[in-house]
């Protein structure tokens, strides 16, 4: 079976919505890239290579350094779907990387959305 069409989509193409959707709530990038390294254990080098490289979304997650295994600590809906329901792995991570970007734009603070 064929993976989501979202799976071959690049990161680099969806960061900079990430970015805006903070920015309008008054967050950073320098927050957004915090979580998502987080999340996937890179350093703020190795993710702005993977976004210069076009990396997917499916790479991304397959070849993160470190997947922080706090990150099934992250629960709630996402576009109508909750996060620790999702059966398919790669969803779920994609989930999750949505899920706290979310968080971040509604003022959660840093230490509840790494589940700290």
């Amino acid at each position: 079976m064929a993976g989501h069409r979202v799976f071959s989509i690049s990161v680099a193409s969806v960061y900079p919505h990430y970015i805006t959707k903070a920015e309008k709530k008054g967050r950073t990038k320098a927050e957004v890239d915090e979580l998502i390294c987080w999340l996937t254990g890179h350093s703020q080098q190795t993710l702005h290579e993977e976004l210069e490289k076009k990396t997917t979304f499916e790479d991304f997650f397959n070849h993160a350094p470190q997947l922080n295994p706090a990150r099934s600590l992250i629960k709630g809906v996402v576009c109508g779907i909750r996060v620790e329901e999702i059966e398919d792995p790669m969803m779920r991570e994609l989930r999750y990387l949505d899920k706290i970007i979310d968080e971040l734009a509604k003022g959660k603070a840093m230490e509840k959305i790494k589940r700290s």
